[in-house]
């Protein structure tokens, strides 16, 4: 995969406002419980990988998180007033049937301004237990040298809402628990089919043992 320079760069000062529409979002709507987020870098490029069991887990990381994040999100989302607020927000559409360019070229750029972008490696919404990961993560974190912040979100799936089945009851609480950074190279920088198959399997052995870790703490 290369990296295409001609797609616009995302706005950062747009992710910030999806920042804090999140926060109001999700406060408003739940009961959202943050533990670890101090272990996020302050400054500098980072990449949130991020379990995926419902739709407002991006949502809810995007309002809790400490820093602004411009998630890669399916390009069927991106569909008439909802893809402009997308786009307008710095979220980044993306293909994930082919190696989108364009995509690839707008998430490094923002790595390479020290911004966050956000992930989910298991492709689609799932399970949410990392079981199934993509080549995608290893990919960035290793071309662009940004540590890997996981990211678990539990309790979004534990009941349907009553108003409203496809939403998690409101007022519910849903956990949000952010783990240590970590380097997903082997610091020499290799870029091979072999280094990233090695990279991604670090990866999941360290998103495994945080999501472990989480439900523990969080009792979930």
């Amino acid at each position: 995969m290369t990296a295409s320079s001609a797609a616009p760069a995302p706005s950062e000062k747009g992710a910030e406002v999806g920042r804090r529409i999140g926060v109001g979002l999700m406060y408003g709507l739940w009961r959202p419980r943050v533990l670890g987020a101090w272990r996020v870098p302050a400054t500098g490029p980072v990449i949130y990988a991020v379990n995926h069991a419902h739709n407002i887990d991006g949502p809810m990381v995007m309002g809790v998180a400490p820093r602004p994040t411009h998630f890669l999100i399916k390009k069927e989302a991106f569909v008439g007033p909802l893809g402009r607020f997308l786009t307008g927000i710095g979220q980044l559409k993306v293909d994930r049937h082919s190696a989108d360019r364009a995509a690839i070229g707008q998430a490094l750029g923002v790595l390479a301004d020290g911004g966050v972008l956000g992930i989910f490696p298991e492709g689609t919404r799932g399970e949410g237990d990392f079981a199934s990961l993509r080549a995608g993560l290893a990919y960035f974190a290793v071309r662009s040298g940004a540590p890997i912040v996981p990211v678990a979100v539990l309790g979004s799936t534990d009941r349907p809402g009553r108003l409203i089945k496809a939403l998690p009851p409101l007022r519910s609480r849903v956990d949000v628990v952010f783990g240590d950074p970590f380097d997903a190279g082997d610091g020499s920088g290799r870029r091979t089919r072999k280094a990233l198959d090695e990279a991604t399997e670090r990866i999941q052995k360290q998103l495994t043992a945080h999501l472990e870790n989480a439900r523990r703490l969080t009792g979930r």
